[in-house]
């Protein structure tokens, strides 16, 4: 009688049947991949997701992405990939103790902003006001995953992946617990990491928060961030949610960060430039196709002009946006 030895893969989802909440999404019970692939010897197939996204470019990309504060010059503020890596610790954390599957929380955080514009979100507001086909951030970075990474083939990741990728934002609501941990782990990250920028860039201070905040969500980001995550911990079992109390606070919070900060003077006018510098991309390459690269060019015989020309700028970090932006209407003088 021949026993067949378990690879390292198929006792790794032993554990998670031993382990795991019975909430909890099991690597090995996946709804799979649009194309099917043989199983790695080593790595869960979320654990492949989380690799692939790591070495995507779209990944690579974030370092040099806008998250509050345009283009910063400072090495203190946080980027999109800082926000993204501090958005799967949260996630994690909370997965961990809720015990649900890790490896998939981690893959979906690492991945739910690859679609994100250069410039936050006032390149996303510029794209979704020019084009027709609309534009959202969630959206594109499925497609991000699905079409434009590996030169159109896609990263070809598992549908749990890209379902909570896609419902991190907007009404949709994520049929894995794991992407419904995401879902408030980016609003946690992204609320109290703002603050901790906005202070730095002199737009407000802590104490400015209401003091009835402060009291029921903590005095530091610190105090604030382990309030939230131990509220959702203490309140979900088979739906990931926070206590009434808490969540009214977070939201005004959240209501008071888009009135003193994100809807601030200083970032309108900065939100401002960044829409036409955008706007202005746009309206060059929706006349000037064959002007971008062979890949978008495709794009736009396949799927139409506005599509590609969407993919095209969605893809740039700001740095380069901003390079060519310099290079297509910004007159060079010669040098003498």
């Amino acid at each position: 009688m021949i026993i067949l030895k378990k690879t390292i893969r198929e006792r790794a989802e032993q554990t998670e049947k031993e382990f795991l909440s019975r909430y909890a999404s099991l690597s090995c019970e996946s709804r799979g991949r649009d194309r099917q692939e043989e199983e790695c010897s080593i790595r869960t197939c979320f654990q492949r997701d989380r690799d692939r996204i790591i070495h995507s470019s779209a990944f690579r990309r974030l370092k040099h992405k806008t998250q509050v504060f345009l283009a910063p010059q400072s090495d203190y503020y946080r980027t999109r990939l800082t926000h993204t890596l501090e958005v799967a610790q949260i996630a994690r954390t909370v997965a961990r103790a809720l015990r649900l599957n890790e490896d998939l929380t981690e893959a979906a955080s690492l991945g739910h902003d690859l679609g994100h514009t250069p410039f936050g979100h006032a390149g996303e507001k510029a794209l979704k006001d020019l084009s027709d086909i609309g534009f959202r951030h969630n959206e594109q970075s499925v497609r991000v995953v699905e079409k434009l990474e590996k030169q159109g083939a896609g990263l070809n990741l598992t549908k749990e992946v890209r379902n909570a990728i896609l419902c991190h934002s907007g009404k949709m609501k994520s049929f894995t617990l794991e992407g419904r941990v995401l879902r408030y782990a980016d609003k946690i990250a992204y609320i109290n990491h703002d603050i901790d920028d906005a202070v730095a860039a002199g737009i407000m201070a802590e104490d400015d928060i209401p003091v009835h905040l402060r009291q029921t969500l903590g005095y530091r980001k610190t105090e604030r961030i382990n309030t939230l995550v131990s509220d959702i911990i203490s309140n979900s079992d088979q739906d990931i949610k926070m206590s009434p109390g808490c969540e009214k606070a977070f939201l005004e919070l959240r209501s008071f960060m888009f009135e003193n900060v994100y809807e601030s003077a200083v970032c309108a006018q900065e939100d401002e430039k960044a829409y036409y510098i955008v706007e202005r991309l746009y309206k060059y390459y929706l006349s000037n196709i064959y002007k971008m690269p062979d890949t978008y060019i495709k794009i736009a015989e396949n799927e139409g002009t506005q599509r590609a020309v969407c993919d095209y700028i969605a893809g740039m970090s700001d740095t380069y946006a901003l390079k060519e932006y310099n290079r297509l209407f910004i007159p060079r003088f010669a040098e003498f």
